[in-house]
């Protein structure tokens, strides 16, 4: 695959080039996420999938931000990725989220020891390649042992059959990480998008985050090679940065959202003539209970973007040390935790009370601003808050372990 991305300055295009700078990466994804930014509303009303905006992300190698330059990627750090995984997420909420497995399987393959199947995956990544999921299921779950059944088909390859839902970003991607039982083990295995006996639907019925591709997949005999099987999948028992990491990626897309509508709003009442007979100014932009609604916003932005940024560098120092380090591990597991307390709340808050800020004509269909509440709304429930709140609550009073790699089911 070609890429428009230059390459950075004062480099080579060989081994030993150094890592991307900020003002480098924003050179290249700033424009795309400004083209991503202008059909976001059209694409909301359509419920048109973005699939021309993940082609565009693909093109400059969007997914391959974590890769070493000298294997074709950016040499991001993990605060440079969230950085721009913000932004995204202030283009069109549901990118981030559509992707977010993609970023954890990127660094798993860098935790993993090299070999030939490894540098292949990476070569891969770097040439564009996205990866979805599919690991949740309906029923019973995980909870038990996952119903999705990889079996050996006596020729030293597997089938895989079972149904998934919330199979997010899969219709964008061309590989899917399947979660599967086998024989009483869990594991992951890597499936192609098209393959034989992979159905996808677009189902997922949300009132937000709509265009996630959050669908049903269902794999009937779906061959699966033996280097394909990836070892222990997703819900194994221990700790695990692959958690906080994939929760990480929610608060940077609420971040995102609090941007979004901040400059949404600020935009619409600047532009407004109109306000009440009883309004402390005669225009909006002049009312100081308009400017508080917005300073309101803005804050819940920045202080949500400041949180997410901060637990990035603790990924970046627990990744750089391989990733198993236990307090590190526990610290980064229960700040995300306590950052999920702050954010999620001053989001949803500051995405209800925007609309205070005008009159009726605010909750207009061409506007869309309901969108930004709907998808944090969404968005939030992924990791019910109630239930993160009393797991650190047992954590601090009684010295309990967190919970890592939980699953949803019947109990």
């Amino acid at each position: 695959m070609t890429t428009t991305s230059p390459a950075p300055a004062g480099t080579d295009g060989v081994a030993g080039r150094t890592a991307w700078t900020d003002e480098q990466l924003d050179a290249v994804f700033a424009p795309v996420f400004a083209r991503i930014a202008e059909g976001a509303v059209a694409r909301e009303q359509g419920r048109a999938l973005a699939h021309d905006e993940v082609g565009a992300l693909r093109a400059e190698r969007f997914g391959a931000l974590r890769l070493p330059v000298e294997l074709g990627g950016y040499g991001a750090t993990v605060r440079q990725q969230f950085r721009l995984l913000v932004d995204l997420a202030a283009a069109e909420s549901n990118l981030p989220q559509a992707l977010r497995v993609h970023w954890w399987y990127v660094d798993d393959l860098l935790l993993a020891a090299p070999g030939p199947d490894r540098d292949a995956r990476l070569a891969a990544v770097a040439g564009g390649e996205l990866v979805g999921n599919a690991i949740t299921e309906p029923g019973v779950g995980a909870i038990d042992r996952y119903r999705t059944a990889l079996t050996p088909d006596g020729d030293g390859g597997y089938r895989l059959n079972g149904t998934k839902y919330y199979s997010t970003g899969s219709l964008y991607s061309d590989r899917i990480l399947v979660a599967a039982d086998l024989d009483g083990e869990r594991v992951s295995v890597l499936v192609d998008g098209d393959a034989e006996g992979v159905v996808q639907h677009d189902d997922w019925d949300g009132f937000g985050q709509r265009l996630t591709a959050s669908g049903t997949t269902v794999f009937t005999d779906v061959a699966v090679s033996a280097d394909r099987v990836l070892g222990p999948g997703y819900g194994s028992a221990g700790r695990s940065w692959g958690t906080s990491y994939l929760q990480l990626v929610q608060l940077a897309v609420l971040a995102g959202i609090a941007r979004r509508a901040t400059d949404d709003v600020a935009g619409w009442v600047r532009e407004r003539t109109r306000t009440f007979t009883h309004a402390a100014a005669d225009l909006p932009r002049h009312d100081p209970l308009v400017q508080q609604v917005v300073g309101r916003l803005s804050a819940a932005a920045w202080s949500s973007r400041a949180l997410v940024l901060t637990i990035a560098d603790q990924l970046d120092r627990l990744l750089d040390a391989g990733g198993e380090d236990p307090d590190l591990l526990d610290r980064v597991e229960l700040d995300v935790a306590h950052a999920q307390a702050a954010v999620i709340p001053a989001v949803l808050d500051a995405t209800t009370q925007l609309f205070e800020v005008g009159g009726a004509s605010i909750t207009s269909e061409k506007l869309r601003l309901d969108r930004h509440w709907r998808n944090a709304r969404v968005i939030s429930t992924h990791n019910p808050l109630i239930y993160k709140l009393q797991t650190v609550g047992d954590h601090v009073l009684n010295g309990t372990d967190l919970p890592y790699a939980w699953s949803a089911g019947t109990r």
